[in-house]
């Protein structure tokens, strides 16, 4: 070949390469994220500071000196003018023509908050005004080589909300809306906005309505087609096929065939060839997995995963894919009518479940700042305290997706409530567009994730409004005229009786919808005693009920009960000052949300314990306080089963550090409640319960098989010496409770002796220890502890921190161990009883531990409760 000849023949050979790589590139999906080099300023301002996105206002101003910590003391007061300014974001990034040269190029806004002028290059691209949605918008001819400019405008949230109450006429019942903290007089403009609640306050948290660029941005660049979204349906489960479709959108800009196809992992289960118009398609493409491994509880087995994934072609080229990790598991609520009225109950896989759990709220007022680490760590804790189900509470918003896939992974299941929450709505058409919009988009975004036991209209809301009884709820209606009343229940009733269960209907086929709750069923309302759906029960705390009322208020789920306590010591430090040390100064009272909050713990703390003068104490004794009115009430529900089938708690977790109903603190620091959860959502437990001088013990099992036991009762005094004993053969059912025995106390102990001792109730299978409950026979102000009580401690290094082994001659009641902030951790148990002349041994790992130990001894501080007198 002559030199000519191979010239042509390279000329040629290049012009394949590049067409080859062009049509590689044209084909695939190209992502820009947008989330680097940003400022801000107030809108007006000429100074420009640096931001961080995603983030909110607050944490920008924050980083830039500009504001004090919010949570600190009172700077909260000082801070309400934040949100009745005007804000703008911006920055410039570069495109090249390769990526302009795609047929079509999508901005993607994950999540703005909330009120937002979207600009690219001086352009108006769109306008947001939904929090709880994700922003899309065709931007190429907007877009041009080299320096892009995209700027945001966020309006003030709370300037927006007053123009449509103005619009409207009339206030909105919005119980939790801190109006006059933020300076807005009675002008509570929450329930206009399609924004999270809490932003505005709530009876646990502060007023801090924010603004700013909430999830990521970017910029998606593609040709011929995309997958917008895969929603792997399970249409029928049994041991020998899970049958499936995989329901798949897709955008197209010609017409043309594609090629669908669903893998899991490396091998192809169904493909499918299908044929695309301009603008958007949907195609079912069926398939099936043999032999499939159910996804379950922990409790109940494995929460088994499977990644599946839908890829798309066009012409023999990969364009697009999605991945989810689904699980394959039968999941309904069962409502069965009975003689006493109807059962409310999951089942999982054929298998009736007590859900034991708590209600979870956001992890920060700024979300953003919220890491993966606190979401690994609040998830943990519900998994260790033997949680089998979190309810996403509707005053927050729609959790990120690493929260559902932590639930997936974990078996833990998750009642989702839509946002809406303790207010009233209005109806106007764009209200209600907005709502389905924010319906249909969390709908499609959460199906594919296992956890998701239901969805839940609202909270509160039906309860509180009482259409149907006159003189019960809230006494919201009444502040309202005839036609007032007809507009706000019609605009009630469209989204949470037509809107809502639509959308669950239309786009997560199967999954079962609450409207409310607490709910009873429809044309009836709700109360503490109500013999079907699902009951809130705040006469204690609220109406100031003894803890044993717990016992006389029992429903058939119980989706809401608490009581408060003050977060711990170095909790309240971070906080405070040394001129804060008390309960009701200035700073202590700003971080109680609820007004009766301090005076109700001291009141119930009064009838309990003998209470401390000592400020630390008092925060110690007033978790103590805290746990055993939660141990009460779980005991209650669960020694109900099967008439009752769920206990959840308010709350697990806190937006900032606060005294509040919390059992983990805002620095996820488990309080005494979260200790003593633990062990009464064991699998096996026994309860007991003194009344009318007669105690009743009974066991509890969740297991699936029946099993027989052996029932030991000591009455011991706190030296030691055994007082009385007696010991029975029981039978451990299964899934459900059953009365073990009941006794005069009289035949225990006399009324002095029960000041001295404790009953040891132990559970034992074949001589191994199954549950051990103390039983004091006199409330703990009336018990003559010990005084000067030693406890000796031993502690030895361990691979994943340290063993600590404990012993005393004499009672510890509740004995606490605490660490120094710099060498935080978590104690396997704590607030624990250490009867006398018995070892214990607690295992305590070092926060952030990984690889070496991070510490060669600890600094262990012991309290017990004799030392708080």
């Amino acid at each position: 070949m002559n030199k000519n000849s191979w010239h042509s023949a390279l000329i040629a050979l290049a012009v394949l390469l590049v067409g080859a790589g062009c049509k590689t590139q044209s084909t695939m999906m190209t992502t820009v994220y947008l989330n680097d080099n940003w400022t801000f300023r107030q809108q007006g301002q000429t100074n420009w500071m640096a931001a961080v996105i995603p983030g909110t206002v607050h944490t920008d101003l924050i980083a830039n000196g500009k504001i004090s910590d919010p949570f600190f003391r009172t700077n909260e007061k000082d801070l309400q003018w934040i949100d009745k300014a005007n804000w703008e974001y911006q920055t410039s990034f570069e495109v090249d023509e390769d990526f302009l040269a795609h047929q079509s190029i999508d901005l993607e806004c994950l999540g703005l908050d909330t009120y937002a002028d979207v600009y690219l290059n001086d352009s108006l691209v769109f306008l947001a005004d939904n929090f709880f949605l994700s922003w899309e918008k065709e931007v190429k001819k907007w877009l041009k080589p080299g320096k892009n400019h995209l700027r945001i405008l966020f309006h003030s949230p709370t300037q927006m909300g007053l123009h449509k109450l103005e619009e409207l006429g009339y206030a909105l019942p919005a119980t939790n809306d801190q109006s006059e903290l933020g300076g807005m007089g009675d002008k509570r403009v929450s329930v206009f906005l399609r924004k999270p609640g809490y932003h505005f306050g709530w009876d646990w948290g502060p007023r801090l309505v924010s603004s700013g660029i909430s999830r990521p941005i970017r910029l998606k660049a593609w040709n011929h087609l995309k997958l917008t979204d895969v929603f792997f349906q399970q249409n029928s489960l049994s041991d020998e096929k899970a049958a499936l479709t995989a329901r798949c959108n897709v955008s197209s800009t010609s017409d043309e065939e594609g090629l669908l196809q669903i893998w899991y992992r490396d091998t192809l289960l169904a493909s499918q060839t299908v044929a695309l118009q301009v603008g958007e398609n949907e195609f079912h493409v069926p398939f099936s997995i043999a032999h499939p491994q159910r996804w379950w509880t922990k409790e109940l087995g494995t929460p088994f995963l499977y990644e599946l994934s839908a890829k798309l072609s066009f012409r023999r080229e990969l364009c697009d894919e999605q991945s989810h990790r689904i699980g394959l598991r039968s999941i309904r609520v069962v409502q069965t009518p009975d003689e006493k009225g109807s059962s409310f109950y999951l089942e999982l896989n054929g298998q009736p479940i007590f859900s034991k759990g708590a209600n979870y709220i956001p992890n920060d007022i700024f979300q953003t700042r919220v890491t993966e680490d606190n979401y690994r760590q609040v998830v943990a804790s519900a998994v260790d305290a033997n949680m089998n189900l979190l309810r996403v509470w509707g005053g927050g918003f729609y959790e990120e997706d690493f929260f559902y896939e932590l639930c997936d992974e974990n078996g833990i299941l998750v009642w989702q409530d839509f946002m809406f929450a303790c207010s009233m709505y209005p109806g106007d058409v764009a209200f209600l567009r907005s709502v389905e919009q924010e319906a249909v988009y969390n709908v499609k975004r959460l199906r594919n994730h296992p956890c998701i036991a239901l969805w839940c209209g609202n909270n509160e809301i039906d309860v509180a409004w009482a259409q149907y009884q006159e003189f019960s709820g809230w006494g919201w209606k009444q502040q309202y005229n005839n036609q007032q009343r007809k507009d706000i229940w019609q605009a009630y009733d469209a989204i949470f009786h037509k809107t809502l269960p639509t959308v669950v209907g239309a786009y997560h086929p199967g999954a079962f919808y609450w409207p409310s709750s607490p709910y009873a069923k429809p044309g009836t309302h709700a109360t503490n005693n109500t013999p079907s759906g699902d009951i809130h029960y705040w006469g204690v705390w609220h109406a100031e009920h003894p803890f044993t009322a717990y016992y006389d208020n029992i429903g058939r789920y119980m989706s809401e009960y608490g009581f408060q306590s003050f977060p711990e010591w170095k909790t309240v430090e971070s906080y405070t000052t040394p001129q804060d040390w008390d309960i009701e100064s200035e700073v202590m009272a700003a971080h109680q949300r609820s007004g009766i909050g301090n005076l109700r713990i001291r009141s119930y703390m009064q009838q309990h314990y003998q209470t401390p003068n000592d400020f630390r104490n008092l925060l110690y004794v007033g978790q103590l306080l805290q746990a055993e009115g939660i141990k009460m009430a779980i005991e209650a529900h669960r020694s109900a089963m099967p008439y009752c089938m769920g206990s959840l708690y308010w709350q697990i977790n806190d937006v900032w550090p606060v005294a509040s109903w919390s059992s983990t603190d805002y620095f996820q620091r488990w309080k005494a409640v979260h200790y003593f959860v633990k062990k009464s959502f064991a699998p096996v437990i026994t309860t007991a319960l003194i009344t009318d001088g007669q105690l009743k013990l009974k066991v509890v099992s969740d297991r699936r098989e029946a099993a027989e036991g052996k029932l030991s009762l000591r009455l011991v005094d706190f030296s030691g010496q055994v007082r009385w004993e007696k010991d029975t053969t029981v039978q451990i059912p299964a899934n459900t409770a059953l009365e073990m025995m009941s006794l005069p106390v009289a035949e225990i102990a006399d009324s002095n002796l029960a000041k001295l001792c404790v009953l040891v109730a132990e559970l034992k299978e074949k001589e191994q220890l199954v549950f051990r409950n103390l039983v004091y026979l006199v409330a703990p102000k009336k018990l003559l502890l010990p005084k000067n009580v030693l406890v000796q401690q031993e502690i030895f290094p361990t691979p994943e921190g340290f063993l600590i082994r404990l012993t005393s001659a004499f009672l510890a009641k509740n004995v606490y161990l605490e660490t120094s902030k710099e060498q935080e951790g978590l104690f396997s148990d704590n607030y624990f009883d250490l009867l006398p002349g018995e070892t214990v041994e607690v295992r305590f790992r070092p926060k952030n531990i990984s690889g070496k130990l991070p510490l060669q001894a600890i600094d262990l501080t012991i309290t017990s409760l004799e030392k708080t007198y």
